[in-house]
């Protein structure tokens, strides 16, 4: 996160800089706004990439005024720093908000892991490891998903020292700046080739690994570096007004996420102008440099930690509503100010044990005691110090299939497609395919083996609907060639499996089409996702005629399972809920477990693209039947739909899957 550069700064060039800290406040703030509410400042998680490029000038400016020609005295002194810095405010942030999400999470397991690995500086990986799934369940509920960025800073830190001192830049050799110039330009660019490289073809790569957000560090490096030696730089930048500069950086925060990779590029180099272009005789200065202004960046380390915390558990609990926010801001301020006041300043400007080695070996012994503490939280602690029920919406799963055996998106390998199979003893298998609303099945799938003896052959993957035509997304798989290859994996499955059916057999298909013919995605953090639809030549197609041929997808499984003698079952549009909401239903969480107000008929007009094609099949082909899930969970009796059978917003439960067993065995019979 932010670093604060003491006032006692040696040099001129590098001297405090209030407006620093009240760039850091700026950026605290966009991202504080786009946690609450992405509508408000949609891009408004960009403030982390100027967080980024301040932690560069700012951490190479530290490492110019205090040169060294001692390696072991240079390296430890860094180290013994940067764990003064962030060891204490983040271990009381993880330890706090640990306990305190077992309060109210009876499953804490994915959140504690993320907070053990923040302790390491490796929850940006932990993170992309989870983030496999594109539909898996939002990630705000997840309180320590924010600390991803202190990965990215911290594994920087890991190279960066080493790059200053093997440059000559550490002991101010004659040449050393210009060969870390080199040396960090070279790598950032690599970087940079990389993230936009990775970013259309794997977002969650280029998101949270490392190696692709070097680059944007580097740039607040190679920024101090050339304000040194190139005076004319500073010269030719501090005559663009620094207030034109802010206003096309807020307004990058406005572009669509198909922007989103030109809109971060755009901000890293804005915000190097901006650093530059803030001198004293500016409004923007002035604004910058005001008392609060600065304050708020000076605890921009601790309020960033905070905010999330607040947010996340707050969706646990009484939700964000407009009366809450006014009292979530003030507990984020409040928490962030006795962090800074006394966690955060007395424990990095003390000298905690007069001798080097101890503040590294007690830093990191700290770390191991605390991870200790969080895996007793995760194990035993947890069902002793949460506060409700047990829980009411999972039920226990039939035994058979299950995500661990089968997990989504497994690759066609006929060594292991025996664990997507369940053997029949009634002599009738059901396939079921598509995305997670198919893996969300699983348990209804169990029952109807267990109970009826009805064969299973499985393929889920989180994200990739079937049928389906050759899709990209504008905010990830931007290459058909890549869904290509996905689809294919699916199509493989589907063709092994039909292979295998014989008459009296049952096809499920169950995906998210209304997300991609729907008139307007309900979930919020989808509403600006966009589809393109391509034919066997890349050629992009239009909406009508992409719409045309996704109907034909379905006319030729239809006739291929006629001829068999198979019957087709495709489930329609479950309703879709706009916000995040804890799935375990409690006291204490019965205010942001309430319907969200859309009403039943809403949710028919959002679907009535796919309802119109599925319907027309049904009538077209006498082996296919529609299964109304839709009103199953949302029955016509019903004007606002509900969320009681849910476990977020847009999967169904354990119980919700169950509540479907007897409707959906009148259509297997």
């Amino acid at each position: 996160m932010s670093i604060y550069i003491p006032k006692k700064n040696l040099s001129t060039q590098s001297r405090y800089r209030p407006e620093i800290d009240g760039l850091r406040a700026f950026a605290v703030v966009a991202v504080i706004i786009n946690h609450f509410n992405k509508d408000l400042l949609p891009g408004g998680y960009l403030g982390v990439d100027i967080f980024f490029v301040i932690s560069g000038f700012v951490i190479t400016s530290s490492l110019f005024q205090r040169p060294s020609k001692n390696f072991k005295d240079f390296i430890s002194r860094f180290y013994e720093r940067r764990i003064k810095r962030l060891v204490p405010a983040l271990s009381v942030f993880v330890i706090i908000t640990s306990m305190a999400i077992c309060v109210f999470n009876p499953e804490p397991s994915t959140a504690l892991k993320t907070g053990l690995t923040s302790l390491f500086g490796l929850s940006n990986l932990y993170l992309f490891k989870q983030s496999t799934d594109y539909f898996a369940q939002s990630t705000e509920l997840n309180v320590f998903t924010h600390t991803w960025s202190l990965g990215v800073e911290e594994q920087f830190y890991i190279i960066f020292p080493f790059l200053i001192w093997f440059s000559g830049f550490g002991r101010q050799t004659k040449n050393g700046d210009r060969n870390l110039f080199l040396i960090i330009g070279t790598v950032a660019i690599t970087s940079l080739i990389g993230f936009l490289y990775l970013y259309p073809i794997n977002q969650s790569a280029a998101y949270f690994l490392m190696p692709t957000r070097f680059w944007e560090m580097a740039s607040g490096c190679l920024l101090f570096i050339g304000l040194q030696k190139r005076n004319f730089i500073e010269h030719l930048i501090e005559k663009v007004p620094p207030i034109l500069v802010l206003a096309l950086i807020v307004s990058m925060m406005y572009l669509p996420m198909s922007w989103a990779t030109a809109s971060t590029v755009a901000v890293v180099v804005l915000t190097s102008v901006l650093i530059v272009s803030l001198k004293k005789q500016t409004k923007a200065y002035k604004f910058f440099t005001s008392p609060k202004v600065v304050y708020i960046g000076l605890i921009s380390y601790s309020l960033y930690l905070w905010h999330w915390g607040v947010l996340s558990i707050s969706r646990w609990t009484v939700g964000i509503h407009w009366w809450s926010i006014p009292l979530q801001v003030a507990l984020m301020l409040g928490l962030a100010i006795i962090s800074y006041r006394y966690i955060e300043t007395p424990l990095r400007q003390g000298n905690w044990f007069g001798k080097r080695w101890m503040t590294l070996v007690v830093g990191s012994g700290v770390m191991v005691m605390l991870s200790g503490v969080l895996i007793a939280l995760e194990r035993p602690l947890k069902k002793i110090i949460y506060l409700g029920k047990k829980q009411t919406l999972e039920t226990p799963s039939y035994s058979g299939l299950s995500k661990e055996k089968c997990p989504p998106g497994q690759k066609f390998d006929i060594n292991l497609i025996s664990n997507c199979i369940l053997s029949s003893s009634n002599s009738k298998h059901i396939l079921s395919i598509g995305d997670s609303q198919t893996g969300h099945l699983i348990p209804l799938l169990n029952k109807l083996h267990s109970n009826d003896g009805y064969g299973v052959y499985l393929y889920t993957k989180g994200g990739t609907t079937f049928p389906s035509l050759i899709e990209t997304r504008n905010n990830q798989r931007k290459n058909p060639d890549l869904f290509r290859k996905i689809y294919k994996n699916s199509t493989n499955f589907f063709n092994y499996y039909f292979s295998q059916m014989k008459k009296g057999d049952i096809i499920i298909l169950s995906s998210r089409y209304e997300l991609r013919w729907g008139n307007n995605p309900i979930p919020k953090q989808q509403r600006g996702l966009k589809f393109t639809y391509y034919d066997s030549s890349n050629k992009i197609l239009s909406k009508d005629e992409s719409y045309k041929r996704w109907k034909a997808l379905f006319d030729n499984i239809a006739e291929k399972s006629l001829s068999k003698g198979i019957k087709v079952i495709v489930f329609n549009s479950i309703p879709t809920f706009p916000d995040v909401f804890a799935q375990d239903r409690q006291w204490f969480n019965s205010l942001n477990n309430k319907n969200f107000g859309l009403k039943r008929k809403d949710y028919i007009n959002h679907s009535k693209l796919v309802d119109s094609a599925l319907n027309s099949l049904e009538n077209k082909y006498s082996n296919v039947e529609v299964f109304d899930i839709f009103s199953e969970l949302c029955p016509e009796s019903q004007i606002f739909c509900t969320n009681k059978k849910y476990k977020d917003q847009w999967h169904i439960s354990s119980e919700g899957a169950l509540s479907l067993y007897e409707s959906l065995l009148k259509k297997l019979s």
